[in-house]
């Protein structure tokens, strides 16, 4: 395993790190379990959650995936040998059940989703705590265009900073991350940090892959030269870059035959440019989504790369994409498929 400096900080993060948001849906706890003992064996020590997940989420499981990974911590005692990242939601009219449904990035609701977590988790601080989604209007989850809302109050950036400050002062939390969030909004907050003293943003999760190269626009130079690293998700597009569902296949228990509120994975255009480079990776006799995860590893501004698996030859495939070096030859290809077809899954 290959480790990198998270932001700013004295901490050392797997770059492949153990995503978590199908367990108490598509996987049990057991599951979760064999994932677990396998990821840390292989020398993953950076595991991210959520406080709403598991995804989709509903009323009866929202929460259930903390719940699993702080059982397993419990059991095993390996707390400080592991960096563990969590979310709080921020506004979601499909939340109703979070917190009474009015979301909000303020002390009283944060608060409350930090405790919340800190509980299931059996644990009591979490080592890097971040914003799932803004509370402001904005572009994210799939969302390329801006559209302004002038009637909209969003709680100011530097009081949702207050409050991550406070929790890091108490010890409940470590460092501190943004997830789905635009170049503007980080750079406020790392504006905010150095106008009031407070602590800097180290991270940024946002989605990133073959399909999704939209985080070089704008957000790539900030993480170099500001040091907040990209922690990626949906490296695989949700899978859609192992070619399974290539020719209109719909393998069984597969996320996006089981879910097709993912459909933006699944166009057309989707569909051609995942057969060119399905196509690229078996030219060169390499895995697929082994060539898809290698790529996003060696990026210079990546951090992590999360993966997620539902089975455990899915996961041991993952992990050992580590161990992929991709070619200058392979590269050049890839860099001209994407220029002829960039980012269909934004």
């Amino acid at each position: 395993m290959e480790y990198r400096t998270l932001g700013q900080t004295d901490l050392r993060v797997s770059v492949v790190g153990l995503g978590t948001m199908t367990w108490g849906e598509q996987n049990s706890q057991a599951e979760a379990f064999e994932q677990l003992d396998y990821a840390v064996e292989q020398g993953v020590n950076f595991i991210d959650t959520a406080e709403m997940y598991p995804v989709p989420p509903t009323a009866e499981t929202c929460g259930k995936t903390e719940q699993y990974l702080g059982e397993w911590l419990h059991r095993h005692g390996r707390r400080d040998q592991l960096v563990i990242a969590s979310k709080v939601a921020g506004p979601a009219d499909w939340l109703p059940y979070l917190r009474d449904g009015n979301l909000r990035l303020n002390r009283a609701h944060m608060t409350q989703a930090l405790d919340d977590s800190l509980r299931r988790l059996q644990t009591d601080y979490i080592d890097l705590y971040q914003l799932h989604w803004p509370e402001r209007t904005t572009n994210y989850f799939g969302d390329l265009g801006y559209r302004h809302n002038h009637r909209e109050q969003p709680t100011p950036i530097e009081e949702t900073l207050g409050v991550l400050a406070e929790f890091v002062k108490a010890g409940k939390v470590r460092t501190i991350g943004l997830s789905n969030e635009t170049p503007w909004g980080i750079m406020r907050f790392l504006q905010m940090a150095e106008q009031l003293g407070l602590p800097r943003v180290v991270s940024v999760q946002n989605p990133y892959s073959l399909l999704n190269r939209t985080f070089e626009i704008g957000c790539s130079e900030i993480s170099h030269r500001e040091h907040v690293g990209l922690l990626a998700y949906s490296p695989l597009a949700f899978g859609v870059l192992t070619g399974k569902y290539l020719d209109g296949q719909q393998p069984a228990d597969a996320r996006l035959t089981r879910f097709t509120r993912f459909s933006r994975y699944s166009g057309p255009v989707a569909a051609e440019v995942t057969d060119k480079y399905v196509a690229l990776a078996k030219d060169h006799r390499l895995d697929p989504a082994q060539m898809a995860l290698a790529y996003v590893h060696n990026r210079q501004f990546v951090t992590s790369t999360l993966i997620g698996a539902t089975t455990m030859p899915q996961l041991t495939s993952n992990i050992a994409s580590i161990d992929i070096k991709l070619t200058e030859g392979v590269l050049a290809e890839i860099e001209q498929i994407h220029r002829q077809r960039p980012n269909p899954c934004p």
